[in-house]
């Protein structure tokens, strides 16, 4: 039973990215009501009360002929008015929002008596109804008045804006940003699902956020590594069936010819060099499968390794009229899976012996490393004084069943298959191949490996056709 599937990658952060800003926004507006209108409306209405009890008790306190110029200069100034009859209506209390409540709490405090705010028709006819009050002085109640329009900032219609404003800001922002979160994932699941069925995906582009670039470059490594094995496969498949039909046909000619004269050994021979033939090809097929299977990583002194595979050549090299040597510093390590590293120098070894006979050294040597933190490296390499490879060919060399002699006989160039081992070996430990042209004639097969020694002089050469 198949698992059940969420939401598209994008709706599921459009919901947590519009969550986040309306919990966000809300606490914004919230702290701006508890810790900025609130206080700010508390301290106005305290600033008014003190005005209004104030203008009172002054104009209580003014010689009679003066009380009229002083109500002017109020009214014009502070928007306030006064009236000798301070009669508060007993229907007709105010209640408006949280302002008139803090008017009237500091007023009852600054009257120390109950306050009471009502509203009843303005000084002038062409003004909105004002809202007064009694406030005691000179032993009588005085009416103070103020004009309403003092009230008309309305912060929490601004805050009421700004939150819907706000509101449809985040949720399109909150849309957009989903999408470019979503876009790079969505591309890689339809490569990877292009991948999975046998195709060639188009290659991510390798930007924007660190971890989705090096997500897509590690896809596209993948991508590229699927895409070379599969058309090795091809060719393997291919060359495969082309080499092994030569030796087969002419087994059966044998064969043919055997029934006419059973007693022909060297058509008896014939056929035991194509089976061994036929076993040699066979055997760097399943050396070449062998290499997409990792090892344990040990650590390798390479100076005595060397000299034994040098040991275990020497038959070969007597043969073929070579002469090896070994150059490596005592006590320099590799850190590497035995089979895999012999199988390298092997078939290095193998090509500089049949296509190269003369001198072939087997050098090792401590890399220096640029950044002092990097782990150490060392370069392991295969020299001989032989022709040499032309630079055209450095790198098509690599592909396998691929001889730059032009016949198939296994006798005069192998099957070209050794290098394809090296490089494949060499892609699954992480190792770096090349061949390079070598000083005075000949060549160099070249890999770079962990080491744990790094104390030998620096390596000048540059390394021609990289794999």
């Amino acid at each position: 039973m198949n698992a059940p599937v969420g939401p598209p990658l994008a709706r599921h952060y459009r919901r947590w990215l519009i969550g986040l800003a309306a919990a966000l926004g809300s606490t914004t507006v919230l702290a701006a009501l508890l810790f900025v209108l609130w206080p700010m409306a508390r301290r106005s209405a305290d600033d008014l009360a003190g005005l209004m009890v104030l203008s009172a008790q002054t104009w209580s306190e003014l010689p009679p002929d003066t009380r009229p110029a002083f109500e002017q200069e109020l009214r014009l100034r502070h928007r306030l008015a006064l009236r000798s009859d301070g009669h508060v209506p007993a229907q007709d209390a105010l209640r408006h929002g949280f302002y008139i409540a803090f008017l009237e709490d500091s007023l009852q405090q600054r009257l120390g008596a109950p306050a009471r705010l009502y509203q009843d028709p303005a000084p002038a006819a062409d003004e909105p109804a004002w809202i007064w009050t009694a406030v005691p002085a000179g032993g009588r109640l005085i009416g103070v008045g103020f004009d309403p329009r003092r009230l008309d900032t309305h912060p929490l219609y601004a805050l009421a804006a700004i939150a819907a404003v706000g509101g449809a800001l985040a949720t399109a922002l909150a849309a957009a940003l989903a999408a470019r979160i979503a876009r790079p994932v969505a591309q890689l699941e339809r490569a990877a699902a292009a991948l999975a069925a046998g195709q060639g995906p188009e290659r991510l582009p390798e930007r924007g956020p660190a971890e989705l670039a090096r997500l897509a470059g590690h896809f596209n490594h993948m991508a590229r590594q699927v895409s070379d094995l599969l058309e090795a496969r091809t060719t393997l498949l291919a060359g495969v069936s082309h080499d092994l039909r030569t030796p087969l046909a002419r087994m059966r000619l044998a064969l043919e010819m055997l029934r006419a004269r059973p007693d022909d050994e060297r058509l008896i021979e014939r056929i035991e060099q194509d089976i061994t033939a036929m076993d040699s090809l066979i055997g760097q097929m399943l050396d070449l499968a062998r290499g997409l299977a990792t090892e344990a990583v040990v650590e390798i002194e390479l100076q005595p390794w060397l000299q034994a595979r040098v040991r275990a050549h020497e038959a070969a090299a007597r043969a073929a009229g070579a002469q090896l040597s070994v150059q490596a510093a005592a006590g320099l390590c590799a850190l590497a899976g035995t089979g895999a590293l012999e199988r390298v120098v092997d078939n290095l070894l193998g090509n500089a012996l049949r296509y190269a006979p003369g001198p072939i050294e087997l050098s090792a040597q401590a890399l220096p490393a640029a950044d002092p933190a990097a782990p150490p490296k060392l370069r392991l390499c295969v020299s001989d004084r032989g022709p040499g490879i032309a630079a055209a060919d450095l790198a098509s060399v690599w592909r396998p069943f691929h001889r730059l002699e032009a016949s198939r006989s296994p006798h005069t160039g192998g099957w070209g298959l050794g290098l394809a081992v090296v490089r494949q070996l060499a892609q699954i430990h992480g190792w770096q191949t090349w061949l390079q042209p070598r000083e005075g004639g000949g060549l160099q097969a070249c890999v770079d490996l962990p080491a744990t020694v790094a104390s030998a002089p620096q390596v000048q050469d540059t390394p021609a056709a990289q794999t």
